[in-house]
């Protein structure tokens, strides 16, 4: 009996040795644990702010609490400040310049680019998000073009625009009562595209390119047709009067005081894409015309040093970062994520933008820039 308690409290001694060896190793375990947690969350507050500057257009995406945690989370924390995207170049200054620049467009990319060139500064350039430059409008409006030859049904409440056509009918003056089956918009007012400054906004410039492409046939590349187009596009800048010189001026016009204001919009496509996804619906009859062909705009990342690149690497691959450009409206190289997303809306896109064509070198869409802007005020 004895010997049976002697057994007993050696496997009593044993069981509570395990039970304490076992609580000590899941002890430290957790240490160790919380060791490394706290070691991480050191370095990701520890990380160095990468200096930016951006366009408008993504401002919104880096100050939403989201990215800002994945960035963090990555150990790339970011300081943006937000600029014009032709005023970037000039801040392309050896031993000054920024960690990464975002500029709209591929026009105030190759400026910058070619800034960093000239002060032997490397620069990655990489495309994570774009959109299309598009025409906001209205299904009667879009019905009117259509019988009249400068529009075509793509699909349902999608429509391809003939720039060519609707550009000559622009020269010519036409009003929208002049057209034909116009009953739905008899009024004698211009037929004219709304659009933001030229001087002061990309998405004007890209319609300048877009014009002066329909009214060449092809993609300016010399200084004389540069000139020449630019005088006789002006008018269609001049004509419109008053024009916003903020992104979102005529597309502001164009949802809070509707068709009678704001027939044609020239926005980029991600405009109407995030208000809709917003409103989580459209205003009834409101359509997208596809110029065909338009021009992408690309939003632009231009990492100055490896960081960036890294940074750059990380806005087009993570997931989570890229779901959340489509919320802004953008498009992202995965399509389907795009089409998913907008789908719920009611507003109707276009799949696939196949039918696009570049704008000319930065050099001569700031000459026609210049030129508009010295008719504009004759």
């Amino acid at each position: 009996m004895a010997a049976l308690s002697k057994t007993g409290r050696t496997v009593i001694t044993l069981v509570l040795l395990a039970g304490f060896g076992a609580a000590l190793f899941f002890a430290l375990r957790g240490q160790q644990r919380d060791e490394t947690q706290r070691i991480e969350q050191q370095a990701i507050a520890n990380a160095v702010e990468l200096k930016g500057v951006i366009a408008l257009d993504v401002e919104p995406f880096f100050k939403d609490p989201r990215v800002l945690k994945v960035l963090a989370a990555n150990k790339l924390p970011v300081a943006v400040t937000r600029v014009g995207s032709r005023d970037m170049a000039a801040k392309v200054v050896a031993g000054a310049a920024p960690d990464f620049l975002f500029p709209s467009g591929v026009v105030a990319a190759n400026q910058i680019v070619d800034a960093a060139r000239k002060a032997n500064l490397a620069a990655a350039q990489s495309a994570p998000f774009f959109t299309p430059m598009v025409i906001a409008s209205w299904e009667p409006i879009a019905k009117i073009l259509v019988a009249n030859g400068i529009a075509k049904p793509l699909s349902p409440k999608v429509y391809g625009l003939d720039m060519a056509k609707l550009t000559q009918a622009m020269l010519a003056k036409k009003k929208w009562r002049d057209f034909k089956d116009a009953s739905a918009y008899d009024v004698s007012r211009s037929v004219l595209v709304s659009t933001t400054d030229v001087r002061r906004s990309n998405s004007a410039a890209m319609y300048l390119a877009l014009t002066s492409h329909a009214l060449n046939g092809d993609v300016v590349t010399d200084r004389a047709t540069a000139q020449a187009s630019a005088l006789k596009l002006a008018e269609l800048f001049k004509r419109q009067g008053y024009q916003e010189n903020y992104v979102n001026g005529n597309f502001d016009d164009y949802v809070a005081i509707g068709i009678g204001k704001t027939p044609l919009a020239f926005i980029y496509e991600n405009q109407l894409v995030h208000y809709a996804l917003q409103k989580k619906g459209i205003g009834a009859d409101m359509v997208l015309l596809y110029p065909q062909p338009t021009i992408i705009n690309k939003v632009v990342f231009i990492g100055m040093n490896e960081r960036a690149k890294a940074l750059s690497e990380l806005l087009a691959n993570n997931a989570e970062l890229q779901s959340i450009a489509v919320e802004y409206g953008f498009r992202v190289a995965d399509t389907q994520r795009f089409i998913q997303a907008v789908q719920p809306t009611g507003l109707a896109v276009e799949p696939r933008v196949t039918q696009v064509v570049d704008p000319p070198s930065f050099e001569l869409m700031a000459e026609m820039i210049d030129t508009v802007a010295k008719e504009m005020t004759q």
